[in-house]
């Protein structure tokens, strides 16, 4: 796992590369590499790369990087793991190619050599490159087809300036940094910024599953090579071909190949440890896939401790059954207090989870560790999140209001008797959105509604920002397609909550400590293998089918006990913490029945300096 960065002056009359820049640019990310930086520049000055790594694979000086081929033609500078490049570099050996290091970033530079652009069909991992072809005389910018490496970009028009962070890029030169509404207005609706928006409106994110390629003629669009609903398609075609009763066997053949792959490093891999099923089963198979004694974390508040909420006895219960190394760590108080203004500087784009791994990150590095897998995924994967019943019902329930033809005046009257019934805030929408996947979607778990916006950002900050959304966002388009309801959840849960949310804060978060989180649920080759399964009712309720596919199974008292996720005390810092009351300014975010997460998602938008400019004053 590194940090990446770069220019390419494409345009005669653009400036060469300022090599002051490159490096500047390249510092900002010196804890995504602690262990090395390298950075090369053309002979004619018209295209540089940098690159910070943390070493994972290869911990030699080979491995250093921006590498280049032995004839100097194609220079790579990548960020990620690729887990299958031991048998992409048997078959480039079997052609004649030869190696001069024992890295993944080498199979690259032959694999692009040998089949250009499309080579990034066949990478299976995560991973964020630019690839520079002096023959071609082309710079290919790739992201991989989950997105869990982020890859930010900015064209001034003769310049294009890429960076593994928005915050580096903001670091050199010619950048536009005027807010861009459609990030605010998302974050606000979602709790983090959409891709491929961020909040300014001269830097955008590669779309996952992208390619961008860059000549001396500009830019062109971007061009996806995967997406999830079509994955999702070839996947309920492919399920149809696995025998009946074979389901939780071929399950955990597919599980425990991803996990091996995973596992592949030259340094110790731990794992986060929660009370769930998705990271106690991956725990188990990762114990079974590997001879290697496996480290494992749990993390928990002082203010949580004997609570439902405190996983670690749970965790400790599952510890012991699996025969790992267990360690919980409690945090208190005061060391949350103190660790708050560091998480504010740090962070990247804002979002309102990035918190909870923001410690258990910190708890990795401080327990020596360099690699962590993560259970992340289990519920887009298996359908285990409540979205996937809630969602229909609420479509089954606005196509038969009488209201629908009429939803302003039931929004009305909502508000009028919401309060004294106690409704939901959300219900008030459902004639209105309530009809297509991603409007009721919207409903079960958005922050906030568009409607209550009115009162938070400017007039015609709203209205643009709404009007980019329903254009440039990608999990619309992902939604409108022919799948189920299963697969429709599956795909906004994927590409709004986990994607723009989980991984980006995953990435940023544990980069922020040198940490590499690794997350053998989201994997797409496993994604094709197992969401037709899920999405046709194979697999069970939810992730049921998780605990079948260990050979020791888990303890009895762990299947049954309520699912409860990691909570943090957001309730606390809002009414405590100085510098985090801004939302007591605004008369809607002081009403009684107002939920802290709106207060929270508020409170992380008015810090951002480009946020901040879109409130209404």
């Amino acid at each position: 796992m590194c940090g990446i960065n770069g220019i390419f002056a494409y345009r005669p009359s653009a400036a060469a590369v300022d090599r002051d820049e490159l490096l500047r640019v390249r510092e900002t990310m010196t804890a995504r590499g602690p262990d090395g930086a390298g950075v090369w520049i053309a002979d004619n000055g018209r295209v540089g790369l940098a690159h910070r790594r943390l070493a994972i694979i290869d911990l030699s000086p080979a491995g250093a990087q921006p590498m280049q081929t032995a004839d100097g033609l194609t220079v790579v500078s990548f960020n990620g793991e690729i887990y299958n490049y031991p048998e992409l570099r048997s078959e480039l050996e079997r052609d004649g190619v030869r190696f001069d290091s024992h890295s993944d970033t080498e199979v690259l530079l032959h694999l692009y050599r040998r089949q250009g652009p499309a080579m990034v069909g066949r990478l299976r991992g995560m991973f964020a490159f630019a690839l520079w072809d002096a023959q071609a005389r082309s710079l290919l910018l790739a992201r991989d087809p989950h997105g869990i490496k982020p890859l930010y970009y900015a064209d001034d028009g003769g310049t294009l300036r890429f960076a593994s962070q928005v915050s580096a890029l903001l670091a050199g030169d010619g950048i536009d940094k005027r807010p861009e509404p459609a990030g605010a207005v998302g974050m606000l609706l979602w709790g983090s910024v959409p891709e491929p928006f961020t909040l300014y409106r001269g830097v955008r994110l590669l779309p996952a599953g992208s390619t961008l390629l860059v000549t001396e003629t500009g830019a062109a669009a971007p061009v996806r090579y995967w997406t999830l609903s079509a994955a999702m398609e070839r996947s309920l075609e492919a399920a149809a071909s696995i025998p009946l009763g074979s389901e939780t066997a071929f399950m955990r053949e597919q599980l425990l190949d991803s996990v091996r792959a995973h596992l592949l490093a030259d340094v110790p891999v731990g794992a986060f440890l929660s009370a769930g099923l998705d990271s106690s089963t991956l725990v188990g198979l990762a114990r079974e896939a590997s001879s290697a004694r496996l480290r494992t974390l749990t993390l928990t508040f002082d203010d949580l401790q004997g609570t439902q909420h405190d996983e670690c006895p749970a965790a400790s219960l599952i510890a012991r059954h699996l025969d790992v190394d267990h360690t919980c760590i409690v945090l208190s108080a005061g060391e949350q207090e103190e660790e708050l203004d560091r998480f504010f500087t740090a962070m990247d784009q804002p979002t309102i989870d990035g918190i909870n791994t923001w410690f258990v990150s910190r708890a990795a590095q401080q327990a020596g560790l360099k690699v962590a897998l993560s259970g992340l995924g289990g519920d887009e994967l298996l359908g285990g999140y409540a979205s996937f019943t809630e969602v229909p019902r609420l479509r089954a329930s606005a196509q038969g209001s009488p209201w629908r033809h009429a939803p302003k005046l039931y929004r009305s009257m909502h508000r009028l008797l919401g309060a004294r019934l106690g409704w939901s805030a959300n219900a008030a929408g459902i004639p209105e959105f309530g009809t297509t996947p991603e409007g009721a979607y919207q409903l079960s778990k958005g922050v906030f509604m568009p409607w209550e916006l009115e009162g938070i950002l400017d007039t015609d900050v709203l209205r643009e920002g709404l009007r980019a959304l329903a254009e440039h966002d990608a999990a619309y388009a992902e939604a409108h397609t022919g799948l189920n309801d299963f697969g429709q959840v599956a795909c906004l849960e994927s590409v709004r909550y986990m994607r723009n949310q989980l991984l980006r804060d995953t990435d940023w978060v544990s980069m922020s400590h040198s940490l590499e989180i690794r997350v053998p649920l989201v994997d797409h080759v496993l994604s094709e293998t197992l969401l037709g399964l899920a999405a046709s009712g194979r697999l069970g309720p939810g992730k049921s089918a998780l605990p079948r596919t260990l050979s020791c199974g888990l303890p009895t008292e762990i299947l049954n006990r309520p699912k409860s996720g990691f909570v943090v005390p957001t309730w606390r810092w809002l009414r405590h913490h100085p510098g985090l009351d801004a939302w007591k300014s605004v008369p809607a975010l002081r009403q009684a029945r107002m939920s802290d997460s709106r207060r929270w998602a508020f409170t992380l938008l008015s810090r951002h300096p480009s946020g901040k400019a879109l409130l209404r004053n």
